[in-house]
């Protein structure tokens, strides 16, 4: 007597609980491909950090605006002991310190005018900026300087302004001090208050006091960021531009702020309670700021908002770092990247909706789905997020996850249409796809409300689900 056989598949497909395990198997293996999708977003974020990195290099780097500040030197006579062949001997050697002033006060007007620039399919902010910086200098307390009798060299008096990277800078800046034109010049002394310096020379000699305005003009180019380093006993910074989409960060928030879709203003007004530095001091020549990150902007905008390296502490307390600078920051209006990044996260969750949708439409129109038909539905979901990707990279998130989603859900609906030979179910389960995708994209617009909604919305999908199984006798479904 001979007994029939049954497949080992379609006795695993008669089952349900048998398939429900075959099925959370298979949610698993595609947890793969969905890695190599978050990996190949990845690398094309870096690619395009390369880039911008790239032009940032050619065209110039985020930009440090810092002084003016005012430095006379003097020279003080230090002892130095040496001893050789336990003699001791001693000799004077003169070193040359400085006093330091900072400004008064100081105004900052700025008018910044941004571009973008591209490279194949990536591009980078850029700006032009139009500085006018005006001021004055106060007398120098003496009471507050001991200088033990030391004199001043007034005719040797420098000027300063610093600028973190020289090569942005169009023209030479020019100076005017006490109605004074001055012109600035590259500094090659040892006197580097800033990361790059230009100096220019003013005889103060005649009146031996640094009591005098400043009227400070020049042009600079830069990228991602521009940055003030505000030094003077009160210094108001105003600065416009003609980008929609800037990000204000560092030691103070701003006082006004006007944002439109093509523009920006902002005031800041700053006391010197904020600053590490005293208004006037004496001492050798040194480092006012340090950066320890250079500013490496990470080029996201993580959850709605931009994600910036942490700086690293300043080795003295005394030293500014970006922390203590008013900074502005150029986002790209829309990062793709992102965006997709984001979106995949959400991946394994529509995955698991879709095959329980496909699961219950299996059971309800008593129509078998064969397991490897489940793992080419998977494929194809995968395949949304590549398809995402490639497409935002040349017309946009929003138009690519329409045609990513519309082409992913015919694709699907046709199988599904082709499996059960019924148009409606292939129609009703087309639109479950649609209620998913659109879910999601709803959920990267929230923002701050991602979370709940996305809580909410998910509960209200599984009390649909538990409402649906009720209807469903799965015991006769084993039995057949």
């Amino acid at each position: 007597m001979e007994t029939n056989k049954t497949p080992l598949l379609d006795r695993i497909g008669t089952s349900v609980f048998t398939k429900l395990i075959t099925i959370l198997i298979l949610v698993l293996l595609l947890l793969i491909p969905l890695f190599w999708v978050k990996d190949l977003i990845e690398e094309r974020k870096n690619r395009q950090s390369e880039v911008s990195n790239e032009i940032a290099f050619k065209w110039a780097g985020q930009q440090v605006i810092s002084g003016p500040i005012i430095a006379i030197p003097y020279q003080l006579v230090k002892e130095i002991v040496t001893t050789d062949k336990n003699i001791v001997s001693t000799k004077n050697t003169y070193v040359t310190q400085y006093v330091y002033l900072l400004p008064k006060a100081l105004n900052i007007n700025s008018t910044i005018s941004t571009e973008s620039l591209k490279r194949g399919i990536y591009k980078s902010v850029v700006y032009n900026a139009q500085l006018d910086l005006k001021g004055s200098f106060d007398a120098i307390d003496f009471n507050k300087i001991d200088l033990n009798g030391v004199d001043l060299e007034w005719k040797n008096a420098k000027i300063l302004i610093g600028l973190s990277d020289l090569k942005g800078l169009g023209a030479s800046p020019t100076l005017v001090f006490n109605q004074q034109q001055i012109e600035f010049e590259p500094n090659m002394s040892a006197l580097n208050p800033f990361e790059n310096n230009m100096i220019a020379a003013i005889d103060l000699s005649g009146t031996k006091t640094t009591l005098g305005d400043f009227q400070i003009k020049f042009n600079v180019r830069g990228s991602q960021s521009i940055n003030f380093l505000p030094l003077a006993k009160q210094t108001t910074i105003k600065t416009k531009g003609n980008w929609g989409n800037p990000s204000f960060n560092g030691a103070i928030l701003a006082d006004d702020r006007k944002i439109t879709a093509n523009s920006f203003e902002a005031t800041w007004n700053i006391p010197s309670f904020n600053r590490k530095f005293s208004q006037q001091w004496a001492g050798e020549a040194e480092k006012l700021y340090e950066i320890k990150n250079n500013y490496e902007i990470n080029n996201a905008i993580h959850e709605g908002y931009s994600q910036m390296t942490e700086p690293a502490a300043a080795t003295d307390s005394n030293i500014a770092t970006e922390k203590d600078m008013i900074q502005i920051n150029f986002l790209e209006e829309v990062n793709n990247y992102q965006k997709t990044t984001r979106v995949a996260k959400y991946g394994i969750l529509i995955i698991i909706l879709t095959f329980a949708a496909l699961f219950f439409t299996e059971i309800i129109k008593k129509q078998r789905i064969h397991l490897i038909q489940y793992l080419l539905i998977g494929f194809a979901m995968v395949l949304f997020y590549s398809l995402l990707l490639s497409i935002s990279e040349h017309l946009g998130f929003n138009i690519a996850y329409l045609l990513a989603a519309i082409a992913t859900i015919i694709l699907i609906a046709s199988f599904i249409k082709s499996i059960t030979k019924d148009s409606k179910s292939a129609f009703i389960f087309s639109g479950i796809l649609a209620v998913f995708y659109s879910f999601i994209f709803i959920l990267m617009q929230l923002r701050d409300y991602s979370l709940i909604v996305g809580t909410v919305g998910v509960f209200i999908i599984l009390a649909i689900l538990m409402r649906v199984s009720t209807k469903i006798n799965w015991y006769q479904y084993d039995k057949r």
